[in-house]
């Protein structure tokens, strides 16, 4: 029998096949992508075809992947995922007002202009006056993410010296980025002190020699250590460090610059409260629980904050001006504590009630047809905060449980997933949900049609 793979056509072939259907496509990369499904089809088991049905079999692979190359691959998705903050998920969500900016801001900006004086100007400009007054902070420094603040931090500080931190407290944040990992590149060499639930003051105390550089603290904002434990107050370490003339580094993570606990949640530390606590250097993320985008902020003291400015590892991690806009319109919330919970879309998530929540299922329900009115449940339900931040708070929320008499969950699933615009539930008890907790009411009607079209 012939060997199947004799009757693949050449790309020349190919090329002539597609050619009146793709002609808008250049002709460089559409060989390419010929080359790779050509390269794929050659590592599958083929049946046994002739030159035609192998020609018509490439040229449909050509187009579905040229369809799929030319579709933006990061696309709207309605979140019933029961999580706030989900990573998967881009994090914070952003609201119609910060996309006009967006939409505003889109061509050329002053970034590095200072349109006063015609002179080169700073980026960070931008952020850092608002940061100073929202946390009574000397400096701050913005870069792209918190790993990148914290690595930045101890590099500028503690490159090729000692730093000291609890056993406790070595955390792994999302992606197998570890804390120790983050160290290692900062080229800071760790020195653990106490055991992973107990650390004493004395642990610290006995830890300090001529080669340390700093003192870090890490919140452990996605797990908690529960039972016999025992760590100094926050007070007491700054208390060390200082007498040492040590600086305390401090990692909150998720960085609240407001009390949590006004939303119903559990206390986090405040940025402000920890600046005003002495803490020389305070690291947290753009796009937890503050609202923004993706970014990592240091804040502190204005001579600390100099070196880390000064640490060529900067341009590097700089933010580019998308990220330095929405975290600026994300600040500038901040200074309007009256409309703070309506404008910024985290906090307006984190606060929901549940009578709220059921009130929402009430209208879905309301729109849907009859025969679906015994298939689409109410429940109580359960989200999250998400991304490290509240990993034992569960927040009350209310959910559609889907029961299909004629589909599997998974296929329940795979169905609102691949509509235009995706809907991501969750799988519970074989019943596949809806969690209402962070959509939108304009997402409703998107919801209700994904519904009164299921299968």
């Amino acid at each position: 029998m012939q060997n199947p793979l004799a009757e693949i056509p050449p790309v020349n072939q190919i090329l002539e096949h597609l050619a009146p259907q793709l002609r808008h496509l250049d002709q460089i990369y559409l060989k390419r992508i010929i080359e790779t499904e050509l390269t794929k089809l050659r590592q599958t088991p083929l049946q046994q075809s002739d030159r035609e049905e192998l020609l018509t079999l490439i040229g449909h692979r050509v187009e579905k992947t040229i369809e799929a190359l030319l579709v933006p691959s990061c696309q709207h998705v309605i979140n019933c995922s029961g999580v706030i903050l989900h990573t998967g998920l881009g994090r914070a969500p952003f609201s119609d007002q910060d996309l006009r900016l967006l939409t505003q801001q889109a061509g050329y900006v002053d970034l590095e202009i200072n349109l006063e004086n015609g002179k080169r100007g700073e980026r960070l400009d931008h952020v850092v006056p608002l940061l100073k007054i929202l946390t009574a902070a000397e400096d701050a420094v913005v870069v792209n993410n918190n790993a990148a603040a914290v690595l930045l931090t101890l590099n500028s500080l503690a490159a090729n010296r000692e730093v000291i931190v609890s056993r406790g407290e070595l955390v792994e944040i999302g992606g197998s980025f570890r804390m120790p990992e983050v160290m290692k590149i900062s080229r800071a060499k760790m020195v653990e002190v106490g055991t992973t639930n107990k650390t004493h003051l004395t642990d610290y105390e006995q830890a300090i020699t001529a080669r340390t550089a700093a003192i870090l603290l890490v919140h452990p904002s996605n797990y908690q250590i529960a039972g016999f434990t025992a760590k100094p107050a926050i007070k007491d370490i700054h208390n060390l460090a200082q007498a040492k003339q040590l600086p305390l580094i401090f990692d909150l993570g998720s960085g609240a610059l407001v009390d949590m606990r006004e939303l119903g949640l559990g206390y986090e530390p405040v940025v402000s409260e920890m600046i005003s606590a002495g803490i020389d250097i305070v690291t947290f993320s753009g796009d937890k629980l503050l609202g923004g985008p993706q970014a990592g902020i240091i804040l502190g003291k204005k001579e600390l904050l100099k070196k880390i400015r000064q640490n060529h590892l900067l341009r590097a991690l700089r933010c580019n001006k998308t990220t330095l806009s929405l975290l600026a319109a994300c600040l500038r919330k901040y200074l309007k504590q009256n409309s703070l919970r309506q404008d910024n879309l985290t906090l307006n998530l984190l606060s929901r009630r549940p009578e709220e929540l059921r009130t929402l299922a009430s209208e879905i329900l309301s729109s849907l047809k009859a025969e679906l009115h015994d298939k689409v449940i109410v429940i109580e339900a359960q989200g999250r905060v998400g991304s490290g931040a509240y990993p034992v708070f569960p927040l009350p929320a209310v959910a559609l449980k889907i029961i299909s008499p004629t589909l599997t969950s998974e296929k329940v699933s795979a169905y609102f997933r691949k509509r235009t615009i995706p809907i991501i539930g969750y799988i519970e008890n074989d019943f596949f949900h809806l969690n209402l907790l962070a959509v939108f009411k304009n997402d409703c009607p998107e919801i209700i049609s994904a519904l009164n079209n299921l299968p």
